[in-house]
């Protein structure tokens, strides 16, 4: 399997990194502050989310900015980290938007799976990364409309992972009717739909019995959540589709959450998804590819009956 990848290599000697760090913990910080010593000591200059600013507003650290996570990084960053778990990741892309500034999710809580560099090997890593030992990966985006007007979708409305419509304050199942360009799908009676990207295959939709998808793939994922109708499976269509999803139930509202984030939409209002008009660029050092985290992260075909 080749990927589509974009092959960069360094050329300047000094770079400038944006940092993100959603959440905060001792253990964190501490990794926050050893790539901020190595950054220094390599002189690049830095930019850091501003929720850091207070644990660093006193460092005698040179070349250090800070940024509101409210708002699109500056274009002239050549990197972003995004230190954390994938939840990280997933924030970091509201951030970055449509900036084309390539990500490097360094993995601090446990899982990982987007990210490219573990903490037990973070120094290592980045003298990878600064030799030029990565390449990047390009990933596809779902963008959300509706009929009525939503502030919240105006400036993120777009996922990486996937897009769910889900029950919100009822027991009750939803009647979620699907068009795919403009012709009648079907009619989900279910708990809710996951439509995921190929990125977001190994998440939500994958636990709700959806297929892997590589990251190159060119298509989307519709996952029905707990559907009443058994014999309705997941289906996997062309990026290129447009979807209609109109939601109707006992309840008023259902949910409407785009990766991490979540609406609450009125039934009526009508969603629409289509491939966003930008890509996400992901960091991937040397030596990772997908299969390998599908065997490491996910124990992939692993059965101890065979094990040596």
């Amino acid at each position: 399997m080749v990927f589509e990848v974009l092959y960069i290599y360094f050329k300047c000697t000094f770079m400038h990194i944006a940092i993100y760090c959603a959440f905060y913990n001792s253990e964190s910080l501490e990794y926050v502050r050893e790539i901020v010593s190595y950054l220094e000591q390599k002189g690049h200059r830095m930019t850091l989310v501003e929720r850091l600013k207070k644990y660093f507003e006193k460092s005698s650290i040179k070349n250090l900015d800070y940024f509101n996570s409210d708002t699109v990084i500056d274009d002239k960053v050549d990197l972003f980290f995004s230190i954390g778990g994938d939840g990280t990741l997933l924030r970091s892309i509201t951030v970055v938007r449509d900036s084309e500034i390539p990500i490097l999710g360094i993995n601090t809580g446990r899982l990982g799976f987007l990210t490219s560099l573990q903490k037990e090997s973070l120094l290592e890593g980045l003298d990878m990364l600064f030799e030029g030992k990565y390449h990047l990966i390009k990933r596809s985006l779902l963008q959300v409309s509706t009929d009525l007007k939503m502030d919240a979708l105006e400036h993120t409305g777009f996922a990486l992972n996937e897009i769910t419509i889900n029950r919100k304050n009822t027991t009750s199942m939803l009647s979620i009717l699907t068009e795919l360009d403009s012709k009648n799908l079907t009619t989900y009676w279910a708990d809710g739909l996951i439509v995921a990207t190929p990125t977001g295959s190994t998440g939500y939709s994958l636990s709700s019995g959806g297929p892997i998808l590589t990251p190159d793939t060119q298509c989307w994922v519709l996952n029905p959540i707990a559907p009443h109708n058994i014999n309705i499976r997941p289906l996997i269509v062309p990026d290129k589709t447009k979807i209609k999803i109109s939601v109707s139930g006992r309840g008023s509202h259902f949910l409407l959450s785009l990766d991490s984030r979540i609406i609450t939409m009125e039934n009526g209002n009508a969603v629409y998804l289509e491939k966003a008009n930008f890509s996400i660029y992901t960091v991937q050092l040397a030596g990772s590819f997908f299969f390998k985290a599908l065997r490491e992260r996910l124990f992939w075909g692993q059965d101890t009956r065979n094990a040596q």
